[in-house]
Parts: C-alpha cells; structure tokens; sequence
C-alpha cells in the first residue's frame, strides 16, 4: 500500500441556497474538487431539515493543502458570514492518492 500524504480538510455547513455560488469560489480559489451532501441538524439557528427546500443545508467537504484551505475560508468568512447560517471547521487528514488533491 501506497504512504498517506497529509491535507487538509476544510468542511462548510451552510444553506443550501448558497451550493452553486460557493462550488465556483471553491474551484476558483485553488481547489481541485469538492462533495457536497444534503445535512439537517439544530443550532443557534434553530432546527434546519431537508424536508423544506428554503431550509436545506448542505455539508460541503474540500480536501486541499493548507494554503488554499485557508484562502477559501477567509474568502467565505468575508463574503458570506454576515448574511448566511455557516460554520466552517478544518482538520487535517491522511490521503491514499495526494496527485487528487
């Protein structure tokens, strides 16, 4: 087996409303790719479902290195944060293919 290479995962939960906007700043920031899944859950916000299309939230998961990890989180921070429900977390994590990435 091939030896992991360390990068980093940067992890956006946010609405769903904001999928398309933010898969082009992704990509358009450095990012090779990224996943995205419908998520619910409860916040300070309250309880967000998926059964109400204007209340969806979507998990939006880029695995990077840590540079355009951090371009795309303050990019978001300042052009989203103020007018959308979001968190953002990043870990770093261990890839079997790093040329993906």
């Amino acid at each position: 087996m091939s030896s992991a290479t360390t990068r980093t995962l940067l992890t956006i939960v946010t609405e769903a409303a904001l999928e398309v906007a933010l898969g082009e700043d992704v990509e358009r920031l450095g990012a090779h790719g990224y996943t995205v899944a419908d998520v619910r859950g409860k916040g300070s916000r309250g309880y967000r479902g998926v059964g109400w299309e204007e209340s969806r939230n979507i998990r939006m998961d880029i695995v990077c290195d840590r540079a355009t990890a951090e371009t795309i989180a303050e990019h978001v921070r300042s052009h989203y944060y103020d007018n959308y429900a979001m968190v953002l977390f990043m870990n770093e994590v261990e890839v079997l293919r790093p040329q993906k990435f």
